[in-house]
């Protein structure tokens, strides 16, 4: 099975899925469960929400923790779980990027495994170039290629 999945969008697979996504400075964490065989993909576009408006996934910090509460709910055991994290990229043509919202990403996504105590085993983050991945669910491997030819 595939699946693409958009900004705000959240994909947890039981069955073996090929689950895609295109990153720019959006952030994905990707989660597997080793022992079940579960992985999940989510795709944010800023770091926090901040109180206004609709607490949906689009928001790093609703997100992450919703993600975990499906694995959970399906039956994952939050000590088998490990994360990878792609994407945040500064692709705005400026230099000075004031709103710094690919690295604000990363950070976001580090700070709330880490109090979920879920390791990450991989990372590509940061940098100038977008990211196309593909996380197969059923083993937690990640396929990554670079957008653009810079």
């Amino acid at each position: 099975m595939k699946k693409f999945i958009h900004v705000g969008e959240i994909h947890v697979a039981i069955e073996p899925t090929e689950i895609a996504t295109v990153l720019g400075s959006c952030v994905a964490v990707c989660l597997f469960d080793k022992v079940k065989k579960v992985g999940a993909m989510n795709h944010y576009l800023v770091p926090l929400w901040n109180g206004n408006g609709l607490q949906t996934p689009k928001f790093g910090n609703i997100s992450i923790p919703k993600m975990i509460e499906q694995m959970t709910g399906m039956g994952c055991n939050i000590r088998n779980i490990e994360a990878k994290v792609f994407g945040g990229a500064n692709i705005s043509d400026t230099k000075l990027d004031h709103m710094m919202v690919g690295k604000k990403n990363i950070i976001i996504a580090k700070e709330i495994l880490k109090e979920y105590r879920i390791p990450v085993t991989a990372e590509d983050t940061g940098g100038n170039r977008g990211r196309r991945i593909l996380l197969k669910s059923d083993s937690g491997k990640i396929l990554l290629r670079y957008t653009g030819d810079s």
